[in-house]
């Protein structure tokens, strides 16, 4: 079975931080250019960063900039998303997701496989 499986995320102070980790199985990851998004309730579904096939290319919103950290290990088939300074907005659920392209674009229509989640919840 074709998935991809996050995990990492939780409750943290403001300030504080969270790795989470977007794992694939069923399918070789080196070949996918992945994404995360979030959904916070009642809002849209947002691009928040991603990472090209190769590695090369990362892209991040303008809100995470500085504070958020893409990253992947192709022998671990798995893609991290390093958070810090996190702020009670950062608050939503992650979704991972995979394109099979080598750019990396934040669009979610860009993506057809996707995970089923991890909330973060940043407050004090």
């Amino acid at each position: 079975q074709l998935q991809l499986v996050e995990s990492g995320g939780g409750l943290v102070q403001p300030g504080g931080s969270l790795r989470l980790s977007c794992a694939a199985s069923g399918f070789t990851l080196a070949y996918y250019a992945i994404g995360w998004f979030r959904q916070a309730p009642g809002k849209e579904r947002e691009g928040v960063s991603c990472i090209s096939r190769s590695g090369g290319s990362t892209n991040y919103t303008g809100s995470v900039k500085g504070r958020f950290t893409i990253s992947r290990d192709n022998a671990k088939n798995t893609v991290y998303l390093q958070m810090s300074s996190l702020k009670p907005e950062d608050s939503a659920v992650y979704y991972c997701a995979a394109a099979l392209r080598p750019d990396c674009p934040l669009r979610r229509q860009s993506y057809d496989r996707w995970g089923q989640g991890t909330p973060v919840t940043v407050s004090s």
